[in-house]
């Protein structure tokens, strides 16, 4: 090019307008949140605010860049597949889905939009991810645990409550993954010397039944404990009214059902799960796909203990275990 060219080429795009020469407008993007619970839990509105927290460090802000929509499916199968395809119609960046209640039906639904779990129990049982360390699907995250703290639950169990000797496991008979926990707290109760029993959760009516059933026959030895599901925790109530009325020891996998009257609870800090989930879902906004996305473990595990519950059962917890409680609710 002559040189009396550039200088016109150059001069005629000085004279544009300034709005013609910007950069143009950051493209919006759209991310769906699916979570089975009802919208005023006190506990998932703690988690999205910190994943929503990470995502505005990480220069994602909700109605500037992104628009964030978010579906309360409650643990209902029907609700679930109905907010599934609605959130899958609009074609979504990015979905966060929690809990294998919902990943299932997501992934049934697309193999195309790209999913982050805070929380799954077990995906490759489930069928999310090819391997931990290659997913290989549309899909990946983060775990809750392996299926051996439900060996850990019993121990506390046993530790809190030393008179207990028979215990019910709360399940959802629906997921593998409450097959394969209560596989785990089987194999461990052997070496201590407990037997255990599992109750499934369908509903509220099948959890007050079969409760009830098994308190009357356990009298002053039974216990329970409440492993991770989208059914125990819509039932959270539920459950922690039997074990007051019935006056049975209770660990949970999680830190609200101590906050409601539980016992003791000792699980993944799911606040952290969803902060990590959220680093996930700034990667796959900037073009990386779940596929190359290694699930991984919980780094933070929350030990709770309600000493209040503790008294009414007419237990005195351990210093050593007091030592190690996270938080200690009086």
């Amino acid at each position: 090019m002559k040189r009396r060219e550039f200088i016109e080429l150059v001069g005629g795009a000085a004279a544009l307008p300034f709005a013609a020469r910007a950069q143009p407008p950051e493209r919006m993007r759209r991310i769906g949140l699916l979570l089975p619970a009802h919208a005023d839990d006190p506990d998932f509105q703690i988690r999205i605010e910190a994943f929503l927290q990470v995502l505005h460090q990480l220069g994602w802000t909700s109605g500037h860049n992104i628009q964030v929509d978010v579906r309360w499916t409650t643990a209902n199968a029907i609700e679930i597949r109905r907010h599934v395809a609605e959130l899958v119609a609009v074609s979504p960046d990015v979905i966060l889905a929690h809990g294998s209640s919902t990943i299932g039906p997501l992934m049934q639904a697309s193999r195309s939009v790209p999913i982050i779990f805070p929380v799954a129990a077990d995906p490759v049982a489930a069928g999310f991810v090819e391997t931990l360390s290659r997913p290989g699907g549309n899909a990946s995250g983060f775990m809750t645990a392996e299926y051996s703290m439900g060996g850990k639950w019993l121990e506390l169990l046993q530790e809190i409550a030393p008179g207990v000797t028979r215990v019910a496991v709360l399940r959802d008979p629906s997921q593998g993954s409450g097959t394969s926990q209560f596989a785990a707290i089987q194999a461990t109760a052997q070496s201590l010397r407990m037997e255990v029993s599992p109750i499934n959760t369908r509903d509220a009516e099948e959890i007050e039944r079969a409760g009830a059933i098994f308190a009357q026959a356990a009298t002053t030895t039974g216990g329970l404990i409440v492993t991770a599901s989208g059914l125990t925790q819509t039932h959270r109530d539920v459950i922690v009214s039997l074990a007051a009325r019935y006056k049975m020891p209770a660990v949970y996998y999680e830190g609200f059902y101590v906050t409601a009257g539980g016992l003791i609870s000792y699980g993944p800090d799911f606040v952290d799960q969803y902060r990590r989930a959220g680093s996930y879902v700034d990667c796959v906004l900037k073009g990386e796909k779940p596929a190359d996305m290694p699930v991984l473990s919980p780094t933070k595990y929350q030990l709770v203990i309600n000493l209040k519950t503790a008294k009414a059962l007419g237990l005195t917890i351990p210093l050593s275990l007091l030592a190690r409680a996270d938080e200690v609710i009086e």
